[in-house]
């Protein structure tokens, strides 16, 4: 009997994280952030936010991670206060 390898999980090396201000709250818990270099990101909030039911707004200053396969996409990790 073979066992199934579970692909590996990513490393928080692996990932990209940036800066951000959400300029559109899109369905789904997802937002439109803009970069500090000008451009937007597509990113939905992370299960840790939503367990703990922080609220992002427009206009609020926000961790992402992007991965470094797609630059388009990222999940919020951190509301700044």
């Amino acid at each position: 009997m073979t066992q199934e390898r579970r692909p590996r999980a990513k490393t928080k090396k692996e990932v990209i994280e940036v800066e951000g201000v959400v300029k559109d709250a899109l369905p789904n818990a997802m937002f439109d952030v803009e970069l500090a270099n000008g451009h937007h990101v597509l990113a939905h909030v992370s299960g840790r936010m939503k367990m703990h039911y922080i609220r992002i707004l427009l206009g609020d200053r926000v961790l992402v991670e992007l991965s470094p396969y797609d630059l388009t996409r990222g999940r919020v990790t951190y509301r700044f206060r």
